[in-house]
């Protein structure tokens, strides 16, 4: 082996465990299902939708849509059928941990989606 290889590979063997540390893992994630003339499923979209990628909730747990018509996605387990639209799944790891039956206003939804995010996984919400 080269020394120029050798060194490359020690160096890079010494710099890699501590890039993943810095990587944050990517492990909740927010499912909103969804049904087609849903009036609130679509009030939530237009208040929110915009919105929630930018927030610190939407940074830990980045949002999926998905229709109720179609089957579960294949990556998640839901605990139970989902009967109501829309309906906010937290899913961590493939499995759902809680959820949000129903859109209460956007208020509400920010205060349970905190409470759901702080009880379930370990979520902090940003000072301020």
């Amino acid at each position: 082996m080269s020394p120029r290889i050798f060194i490359f590979s020690a160096i890079l063997g010494l710099v890699l465990p501590f890039v993943t540390l810095l990587s944050p893992a990517q492990a909740a994630e927010l499912i909103m299902v969804e049904r087609k003339g849903c009036h609130y499923c679509v009030e939530w979209k237009t208040k929110l939708g915009p919105i929630y990628p930018n927030t610190p909730e939407g940074q830990f747990a980045p949002l999926r849509m998905v229709d109720i018509q179609d089957a579960p996605p294949a990556d998640v387990t839901f605990a139970k059928k989902v009967i109501y639209t829309p309906t906010f799944i937290l899913v961590e790891d493939g499995q759902e941990i809680g959820r949000i039956e129903g859109y209460p206003g956007e208020d509400f939804f920010w205060g349970l989606l905190n409470m759901m995010l702080k009880a379930k996984t370990e979520y902090v919400q940003p000072a301020g």
